[in-house]
């Protein structure tokens, strides 16, 4: 069942958004060669703790880690490990943020130094085709157009969009109804309504868009190896257009 949300409530999940926003912005200056992705798993749950906050996703089916840390070909679900990053990576960092109940979430795939014009490329396409189905979450649309929306575009620019992945409501649960694929047909799937709250997340492969899981049961790769990224906004469909909860 779909959920609406009050306009408390959703100021609610503001307030989480931004901190998860504001914990972005300190990840942006720690991104350099040398340092470990578990290191920025420990400093996330330091950072939210300080702001009486949680890392949702921490034991969420078990999982066991604060963020998410997906580097180069991983699509989504990459585990926190002691490998270093090297120059020229791309590691996407995706998280969850409980603060006082409300929910927040958010995905931001950072270059590690110089990075090839591919991974440059994908990365700017990933960000605007986020952007492209965030401008589709309007009352009166469907789910169907965001995700028109975001495939078509990507398509054009010569990358795929992953299909085994969706974004979801969310509200005081990760994953709420309705789920948001990346692709689709205008003017399909369940219709956008003021109060809904959904994240949009679309990952772009630069190969094709199949997956493989890893033997951990979660971290998701490309399944030609090819680089993956992926971008993502908790986003609330207002009277007055697209609402970003998850910006400062």
């Amino acid at each position: 069942m779909i959920t609406i949300k009050t306009k408390k409530e959703i100021e609610l999940m503001h307030e989480s958004g931004k901190l998860l926003a504001s914990c972005h912005q300190e990840i942006a200056k720690m991104i350099k060669a040398g340092i470990t992705t578990l290191e920025i798993d420990t400093f996330v749950e330091m950072y939210l703790e300080n702001y009486g906050a949680t890392p949702e996703q921490k034991g969420y089916n078990e999982y066991p880690y604060a963020i998410c840390a997906s580097v180069n070909d991983e699509m989504c679900h990459g585990f926190p490990t002691n490998q270093p990053l090297h120059e020229g990576d791309i590691v996407t960092i995706d998280m969850v943020v409980n603060l006082n109940g409300a929910l927040a979430d958010s995905a931001w795939t950072y270059k590690v130094g110089d990075i090839s014009h591919e991974a440059e490329k994908l990365l700017l396409v990933t960000e605007n085709a986020l952007y492209k189905g965030i401008e589709q979450a309007v009352v009166g649309k469907h789910v169907g157009d965001i995700g028109y929306a975001i495939e078509s575009y990507v398509a054009l620019e010569g990358f795929s969009v992953a299909r085994d992945f969706t974004g979801h409501g969310i509200g005081k649960e990760i994953h709420e109804e309705p789920a948001i694929f990346h692709f689709g047909k205008r003017g399909q799937g369940p219709e956008l309504q003021e109060g809904m709250v959904i994240t949009i997340e679309p990952i772009v492969n630069v190969g094709m868009r199949y997956s493989k899981v890893d033997l951990n049961g979660w971290t998701a790769r490309t399944m030609d190896g090819t680089l993956a990224a992926q971008y993502e906004h908790t986003v609330a469909i207002t009277k007055n257009g697209p609402f970003i909860l998850t910006s400062l």
